[in-house]
């Protein structure tokens, strides 16, 4: 008599957007995944979806690491560093390095590592430059997760995702909230990248596991900020907004809003394609933004 074949186990650090999206798509095909959360209410949510969630943050490890990473096939972290550095290493960082019968272990990243490049185009064997204390730390988190597959053998894969957009978060939602700008900055220009594509790059790597490996998550057009806001309101049928000159608008930036400002580059998306098999669901922001509009 054959022995039942296991079903694939996720255990994600940080079930948000990105990797909520990622866990729904592994539901729906048998896999079991759990993971962490932040809130008791989303906790509650992710039950829902069949997903068993345990509350964590820096100052709150979880009880039982090894129990809860018991029997996990493939791991994932989407927990972005704070000042003190990688809260899952520092937390669990031991527990996971004796994890056991691992095939995959991916960590979401961000392409803000290049910092600027005076809008020239960084591949991922580019120099890492942070221009930012945030930058910085996602750095030198990649860096402690490569570390990792380096030291302890664990098949570790570093994703540097491009901003991040879906349903619920895009410049839809921007306009329809009153929030919609278009601001002037001649020749800057943003890469991004649909929440759908994300799941779908993390799925393709898990099939090809490649450790060590870094890439670049990103769609196929680099676009103007201004350009993306003025089809999500020719979508929803109302005029754009007037454009209104960098400099005036900068002075009512926060410091985060100003980072993302001050990098200009172009991000080659080239590996996913030809490593991991990847044909993009929305090759550039028009087809996003109506597929979410589409979608309602």
């Amino acid at each position: 008599m054959t022995a039942p074949v296991s079903k694939p186990r996720l255990f994600c650090f940080g079930l948000g957007y990105s990797a909520g999206r990622l866990a729904r798509l592994l539901l729906a095909r048998g896999w079991a995944v759990a993971g962490t959360c932040q809130s008791p209410d989303r906790q509650a949510e992710l039950a829902d979806w069949g997903i068993k969630a345990l509350v964590f943050d820096p100052e709150r490890p979880l009880a039982d690491a090894p129990s809860a990473l018991s029997g996990v096939t493939h791991l994932l972290s989407s927990v972005p560093p704070d000042e003190n550095g990688d809260p899952v290493l520092a937390r669990h960082g031991s527990d996971i390095e004796a994890m056991k019968g691992v095939s995959w272990v991916g960590y979401l990243s961000s392409t803000g590592v290049y910092g600027d490049t005076g809008g020239n185009t960084v591949t991922e064997d580019s120099a890492v430059n942070p221009s930012s204390d945030r930058g910085r730390r996602r750095a030198e988190a990649e860096a402690a997760w490569l570390a990792l597959e380096n030291d302890q053998g664990l098949p570790v894969h570093v994703f540097r995702l491009a901003g991040i957009y879906g349903p619920g978060r895009s410049a839809l939602d921007q306009v329809r909230a009153g929030r919609g700008k278009r601001i002037d900055k001649p020749g800057h220009m943003f890469s991004r990248i649909h929440i759908d594509d994300i799941a779908q790059v993390l799925r393709a790597s898990m099939d090809r596991p490649d450790p060590g490996a870094v890439y670049n998550v990103c769609d196929d057009e680099p676009a103007a900020a201004a350009d993306v806001t003025a089809f999500a309101c020719e979508l929803l049928g109302l005029e754009p907004p007037p454009l209104q000159p960098f400099a005036e608008a900068e002075k009512e930036m926060s410091e985060m809003a100003l980072s993302f400002w001050r990098d200009n580059r172009l991000v080659d998306n080239r590996r996913i394609k030809e490593e991991l098999g990847v044909s993009l669901l929305h090759p550039d922001y028009r087809a996003g933004l109506r597929a979410i509009f589409e979608e309602g």
